[in-house]
This record gives C-alpha cells, sequence and structure tokens, in this order.
C-alpha cells in the first residue's frame, strides 16, 4: 500500500510508466489530500458575517484582538460588516476582496482607530463613513497614532464628516488607495517618520486633499509621489490654509513630485515654512489662486519641471520678510493666468507667473498669457541676490515687474526673452505702483540694485 502523505522520488518515477488518466486520477489525491491553509483567522469562527449589525462591532473586535495574539492575518469575505468602536491592537493585517468587502460605520462616535500598535496592514476594503456622526475626540474616520510601519493599500476609504485618513507620528506607506468625500481633507499626515504617500486617488474632499503637517518645525521627510488629487474646496474659508491640492506645514524634507493636482479652490502646492522641500515634475490645472507655493519661513526649495495651466497665480517663492528665502525655479511652463482669485484682493494680486524674493534662481522658465506681471521680482525693499536668466514670457502686462524701493538688494535680469507685454519688457516698481519706463535696453543706470544685460524685447 502506498502511503497518502507524501509521494516518494521513486513512487514519481514509477508513476512515469503508468498510463495518463491513472496518473491524472491518482497523484492529485496523493498529493494534495491533507494539504490546508495555516495561519489565517476564519472570521466565521467569531461570529462576524456579512449583514450582520448588533453585536457585531464586539465579534470583529475580539476577531481582531485573537489574530494579534496569534500574530496571523484577517481575510474578510465579499460583503457589508457594519461596524463601530473599533481598537486595532498590537498587530493588524486586515484584508478584503477589493470592491466587495465593504466596513460601514453605524455612527456611534468613534469608527476605527490604533494607539501604539506596531504594525497596521489594511488592504482590499471598502471603509464607508456614510457622513455620519464622529465625536468631538475623533479625528479621521480611521485615525492611527504612533504606529511605527502603516502598510495601507487597495482601500476605498469615502464619507469621513471630518478627516479620512488621520495618520499622526507615524511612518510606513500609504500606497494605491482611493479617499473621497470628505468633508475635511481625504489625508491629515501629522509628525510624521518618513511616510511614503503613493498612487493614491484623493477627491471630492471639503477642504484639502493630502496635508503633511508638524505642529513643530522640523525634519519629516515625507514622499508624496504619483498621486491624482482633483476637485479640492475650501469650505472652511480663508486666504491658502484650506483649498490645497498638497499642502506642507512646518515639515522639512518633504518631496512632492509627479503628482497630478487639478481643480483646487486654492493651490496645487503649497507649502509654508518647509525648508528643504522639492516640488517637482508635477501636473497643477486649473488652480484657484497660487497653483505652487512656498512662502513665510522657509530655507531652500527646488520647483522644477512642473506645468501649471490656469490659475489667478503661477509659481512663488516668497515672504522674504518672514525668513523666505533660499529657491530653484527652473523649467517650468507655467501659462492661462487669471486676473481674479478666491478672494477679494488686498494687498494680494492676481495674474502674475513667477514671484522670487530673496537667494532665488529663476532660470529657463516660459511663462505665457499673465494679465499682470509675466515675473514678479521682489516687494518693497524684500529683494536679495536674485537672478533671471534664460525665461521667456509672451503675453503678459509686463513682463518683468522688479522692485526699485529703497532698501531693495540685488537682482540680476539677464538673457530673457519678451514677447506681447503691452506695458514693458521690463518695468521698475514701487511695491504696485509702475515708476519706470521700458528697461529693457539695461537702461538701469539710476538703480544700481539692478544688473539688465542682454535681455530681448518683440
Amino acid at each position: 500500500m502506498i502511503s497518502n502523505t507524501r509521494i516518494s522520488r521513486r513512487f514519481l518515477l514509477a508513476g512515469l510508466g503508468c498510463s495518463l488518466p491513472s496518473l491524472a486520477l491518482s497523484a492529485p489525491k496523493l498529493a494534495f489530500e491533507r494539504v490546508d491553509f495555516r495561519g489565517a483567522i476564519n472570521s466565521e469562527e467569531f461570529g462576524v458575517r456579512p449583514g450582520a449589525v448588533d453585536p457585531a462591532s464586539r465579534a470583529f473586535q475580539a476577531m481582531l484582538d485573537a489574530a494579534a495574539k496569534r500574530d496571523a492575518p484577517v481575510f474578510l469575505p465579499p460583503g457589508r460588516y457594519e461596524i463601530s468602536d473599533i481598537t486595532l491592537p498590537e498587530t493588524v493585517r486586515l484584508s478584503g476582496v477589493p470592491g466587495a468587502t465593504h466596513l460601514i460605520y453605524t455612527g456611534s462616535g468613534r469608527f476605527m482607530q490604533a494607539e501604539g500598535s506596531k504594525r497596521v496592514m489594511l488592504s482590499g476594503l471598502t471603509i464607508d463613513g456614510a457622513n455620519r456622526w464622529l465625536g468631538d475626540d475623533q479625528t479621521g474616520l480611521v485615525t492611527l497614532r504612533n504606529v511605527p510601519d502603516v502598510d495601507i493599500s487597495g482601500i476605498e476609504l469615502r464619507g469621513s464628516p471630518k478627516f479620512g485618513l488621520w495618520v499622526e507620528r507615524s511612518g510606513g506607506k500609504i500606497a494605491d488607495n482611493a479617499l473621497s468625500g470628505a468633508g475635511e481633507s481625504g489625508l491629515y499626515a501629522v509628525e510624521s517618520t518618513g511616510l511614503q504617500i503613493t498612487g493614491n486617488h484623493v477627491f471630492d474632499c471639503g477642504n484639502g486633499g493630502i496635508l503633511v503637517h508638524r505642529w513643530t518645525k522640523g525634519a519629516d521627510n515625507t514622499i508624496v509621489t504619483g498621486n491624482r488629487v482633483e476637485r479640492i474646496a475650501a469650505k472652511s474659508g480663508g486666504t491658502g490654509e484650506n483649498g490645497n491640492g498638497v499642502n506642507v506645514f512646518r515639515a522639512d524634507g518633504v518631496m512632492v513630485a509627479n503628482n497630478h493636482i487639478s481643480n483646487c479652490a486654492f493651490s496645487a502646492v503649497r507649502s509654508n515654512a518647509g525648508s528643504n522641500v522639492q516640488i517637482l515634475g508635477n501636473q497643477c490645472l486649473a488652480s484657484g489662486e497660487m497653483a505652487i507655493y512656498s512662502e513665510f519661513g522657509f530655507e531652500g526649495a527646488i520647483i522644477a519641471m512642473n506645468h501649471i495651466d490656469v490659475a489667478a497665480n503661477g509659481i512663488a517663492v516668497v515672504n522674504f520678510n518672514e525668513g523666505g528665502r533660499l529657491g530653484v525655479v527652473s523649467g517650468n511652463i507655467v501659462r492661462n493666468l487669471k486676473p481674479e482669485g478666491p478672494y477679494v484682493q488686498d494687498g494680494q494680486y492676481f495674474g502674475i507667473g513667477i514671484s522670487a524674493e530673496a537667494e532665488t534662481t529663476v532660470t529657463g522658465n516660459v511663462v505665457e498669457n499673465a494679465p499682470l506681471w509675466g515675473l514678479q521680482i521682489g516687494w518693497g525693499p524684500y529683494l536679495r541676490n536674485v537672478s533671471v536668466t534664460g525665461n521667456i514670457v509672451r503675453r503678459a502686462g509686463v513682463g518683468c515687474a522688479v522692485t526699485v524701493v529703497e532698501g531693495a538688494g540685488s537682482a540680476l535680469i539677464q538673457s530673457n526673452q519678451f514677447f506681447e507685454t503691452k506695458g514693458a519688457a521690463i518695468a521698475g516698481f514701487r511695491w504696485a505702483e509702475k515708476v519706470t519706463g521700458e528697461l529693457v535696453q539695461g537702461s538701469g543706470e539710476s538703480f544700481p540694485h539692478l544688473s539688465l544685460l542682454g535681455n530681448q524685447a518683440a
């Protein structure tokens, strides 16, 4: 008699002499009869079944706790699981069938959160907040705090009255998810430790898309790449704190690269007090205010190879009065700017292509259709060490508006080309008032802080 626990090499060789039908009938039974899948938690063992409501949450919690003790994954079959008040244990590996496994929030004040878990992995789930009330102490529909290893992929999260996914003091990756319908922002990452945010679709959110923030300024090193962000509103109003596709605040060392961002009430990418930020290769379409902003207390910003089409203003590396300095603006296309923005102008002007103020080079950019100014160099006395070279400006009120206010620092404006600039190719301004004639031929002798060389106008 041949044992059915294993197939020996001798039996396999002997079986080659048998007829094919005989081998086909016997081999599967002998090889796999006693094989089973071990380690995964069976949800039905805990009474977790689609369609159950009460006491579904208690059963769901018990299942996750048992899985953590066994260090085992949990797989949920297709269906609707209506739950609330779930505390994620030390280790979570929870997955479902993409588009078919639905976790529905029942509205008791809290949906799902982790505090100090070592690892949280969520995948293949649809998480629906159903726009139901969250308690005052709850920030996101899914809230993760102090989790060093976050791995969230392939989930659909929608219908949160506050933030969709809140990730605090955590690291890991958030990849290939669809986050939509949040009353605040789709994803809020604060005080991160090397987080990667990639390949997500964030859309139809009330006040923000992807937010990378810190409570105190410092190294964050988050990477935001390859995401699609669209239709971001600013329902809470303001002048830029809301309505941004990707918003960096006080977070240093952040990269925002190769994202497709469209129809944001304010900025496609807005970095406030973020030093050593890189904003590279983004597609920025239909921004309501400044398409790309590096503002206030920052040192070091590289803004390169982005494409901007339709915005109130294009790119700004500004607020030298607040310590904003040190930047490169290179190889960008900025076009189709508008003379109006999302609020009444009060010291802010719309229809500007690129603005720079201190220790910044503006080189190799193309600006087209800027109703006010193609390039704005300095503001009042806030100008120091700006180099403007090799740019093309076409169709602008003034090609390059440079400050000539007393106390302004040096600017080099060289080898730029200006076409169809109605007011002047290059002109001096005292704040918003034009006070010189045409300077394109280098007639800046009365302004020793300016070097005007080799510029062309037509």
